[in-house]
């Protein structure tokens, strides 16, 4: 059995375009960069900080590459053991997996780890396909609650598992660096499918812990 190319739906979202910016748009960004910055109190002329807004502008498009998509992602393969069915709470769980996204409410970023956990039905994924699943929609501005959702969703679309479980757990700069200035760690879950099982639930869990 070959490996499989699925369509996944549009609001998976995890195929766009390429974004398409203009050397000239990219040299007015820059510059608005540069405005804002030194607006702010940053030196524009100092050996360190005259590329500063070149940087800025460079890093923060890498740490959005999510909305390009991944279309490594559409491989799957049959299911090893032939078993999918007849032991319907055999778990594969993988993570830690680090991830950092950009909070869409302040464009500062949020960073942790993800578990993510499926029961198979009749295809897998290859293992480090779940670190690019997340990190597919970490790389967005974002909030963690729809970016849990999104990894699980996404998951059931690629490979229509009987259960997804996926626990994120992350520290925010927007609480820390502003507002409460708050040290905490935020988790959040999702649960799909034979997941309903709160023996299956726990189960994942510490295995997440």
């Amino acid at each position: 059995m070959s490996d499989t190319v699925i369509a996944l739906p549009s609001t998976a979202r995890a195929f766009e375009l390429p974004r398409d910016i203009t050397a000239e748009d990219w040299d007015r960004y820059r510059g608005y960069v540069g405005e804002i910055l030194t607006a702010l109190g940053l030196p524009p002329d100092m050996p360190g900080t005259r590329e500063t807004p070149e940087r800025f502008l460079r890093a923060l498009y890498d740490a959005t590459a999510g909305y390009e998509g991944d279309p490594k992602l559409v491989t799957t393969f049959p299911t090893e053991t032939g078993a999918a069915g007849e032991q319907p709470f055999a778990q594969i769980v993988e993570g830690p997996i680090a991830f950092s996204a950009l909070c869409e409410h302040h464009a500062l970023p949020f960073s942790g780890h993800a578990h993510i956990g499926y029961v198979a039905g009749e295809r897998i994924i290859g293992i480090s396909k779940l670190t690019r699943l997340v990190r597919l929609f970490a790389r967005r501005f974002t909030v963690q609650e729809r970016l849990c959702e999104q990894i699980a969703d996404t998951l059931v679309q690629l490979v229509d598992p009987q259960g997804v479980a996926v626990r994120l757990e992350a520290s925010h700069m927007c609480t820390q660096m502003r507002g409460v200035e708050e040290r905490s760690r935020t988790t959040t879950t999702a649960w799909r499918g034979a997941y309903r099982d709160s023996e299956l639930r726990r189960e994942f869990l510490d295995l997440a812990r």
